[in-house]
């Protein structure tokens, strides 16, 4: 097989010009799919009022903001819609996560990370979290429906779960220890 003598320089500088942007177009595209839920560590601390997340049961929550390096955690679901649902709530939201208790152990839940939106949630159960009532999450219709017939409340898609729903007044007002 005889190959030409000289490519043109117009061809070379064709080809060389459709690589890179072939190179630039699959990085962003894998910019835009890097967007997940962080795992706690212990040094993780909510944002709200710096609790270490590590050392409480019940569900763990994160937010992720566009533009921001790392997620902010919360203590509890509770405290995750509270902060989420507020009008005043302006940032843009890249990623928000919720433990799935059909995986993980309400005692000392690991991982198990979903899309909050896309998971199901148990309002007003006697279950208590870190910061007293919270809003227990499941990956399934099914296990939330289980933990209410067992723990009493009722169970909301995320989009049906309302700011009164999700008061913050249950951990400090309730506490009689003091």
């Amino acid at each position: 097989m005889k190959l030409p003598r000289s490519v043109p320089p117009l061809v070379l500088h064709t080809a060389a010009l459709l690589v890179a942007v072939s190179l630039l177009s699959a990085c962003g595209k894998q910019a835009g799919n890097s967007v997940g839920p962080a795992e706690i560590t212990k040094e993780s601390a909510c944002a709200l009022d710096g609790m270490y997340l590590a050392d409480y049961p019940g569900p763990k929550a994160q937010i992720l903001y566009e533009g921001a390096p790392a997620p902010e955690f919360f203590c509890d679901t509770m405290e995750m819609f509270s902060l989420y649902l507020k009008p005043e709530q302006a940032r843009k939201v890249a990623g928000i996560y919720v433990q799935d208790l059909d995986k993980t152990p309400w005692e000392a839940p690991k991982g198990s990370w979903i899309d909050a939106r896309s998971a199901f949630y148990v309002v007003g159960s006697k279950k208590r979290g870190a910061m007293g009532p919270t809003i227990p999450s499941f990956g399934t219709r099914d296990g939330a429906t289980k933990f209410a017939e067992a723990n009493g409340g009722k169970v909301y898609p995320f989009a049906e779960v309302t700011a009164d729903m999700a008061r913050l007044d249950g951990g400090a007002l309730h506490d009689q220890r003091m």
